[in-house]
């Protein structure tokens, strides 16, 4: 079926995951991989992107922060909203086979995008790798997810700006100390732009395959209107999902 049609599904569930944020599952499935995201459509209000949390059921998480994220924290079970997708390029696990202690791999998240990592970990944990889950966030309220990375068997660190949970300081802080302490294959993180500056540039000086998740103003999910430009290629059509070495 094509992506770029909007299904109509159903919402079968919400979870309240903070005052700001919930999680909302559809009667849905897609075939997706981990770091694809969906346009989601209030006809007569707006089409938004949200990263894939799990894509069958489609699972998304969404923070209110404008008309249409507010809009659909307004729905409830059996109210309907509308799906294009899955877009973009996704996260992809290394080549290698895990064995032994050196299969682990370093996810970091910053504030909201610690959604396309679950479906990430869950992934990877499935398949033999050791997942360590870097959570950053401003206060120990903004915090999302730690529980549920916790019950998939992932290995949980939590940063907060102002120490009210975990280590006070920022998420890289955290991940300075793991990469000192511990071997990694490749790390992956999704969040704000200066935490994946931050990141590009720890993953350079120690010579570690990076892949960092962007997120954008997007309009038509595929390349057209030209909204989420960056660096000389688009968010939407040559990511979200950016693959250190790609622009070398």
């Amino acid at each position: 079926m094509s992506t770029s049609l909007p299904r109509v599904a159903r919402i079968g569930g919400v979870c309240e995951e903070s005052n700001q944020v919930r999680t909302i599952v559809l009667d849905l499935d897609l075939e997706a991989e981990p770091g694809q995201f969906v346009m989601t459509w209030l006809p007569g209000l707006d089409e938004k992107p949200f990263s894939l949390v799990r894509a069958a059921p489609v699972t998304l998480t969404i923070a209110r922060v404008g008309p249409f994220s507010s809009a659909v924290h307004g729905l409830v079970p059996g109210d309907s909203l509308w799906v294009r997708g899955p877009l973009g390029r996704p996260f992809t696990l290394p080549a290698m086979r895990p064995a032994g202690s050196g299969s682990r791999i370093l996810l970091i998240g910053g504030g909201y995008g610690v959604a396309p990592l679950y479906f990430l970990a869950d992934r990877a944990l499935a398949l033999g790798w050791v997942v360590h889950m870097v959570i950053g966030a401003r206060t120990a309220s903004d915090v999302v997810f730690a529980d549920r990375f916790t019950a998939l068997g992932a290995g949980v660190f939590l940063t907060t700006d102002d120490g009210s949970l975990g280590q006070r300081g920022v998420a890289t802080d955290a991940v300075e100390h793991l990469l000192d302490s511990d071997p990694y294959q490749a790390l992956y993180a999704c969040g704000p732009e200066p935490m994946l500056d931050a990141v590009e540039r720890l993953a350079r000086q120690r010579g570690l395959p990076a892949q960092l998740s962007y997120e954008r103003y997007m309009r038509c999910g595929f390349g057209v209107c030209g909204s989420c430009a960056q660096r000389g290629w688009l968010v939407c059509r040559d990511g979200p999902v950016r693959h250190l070495g790609d622009d070398a």
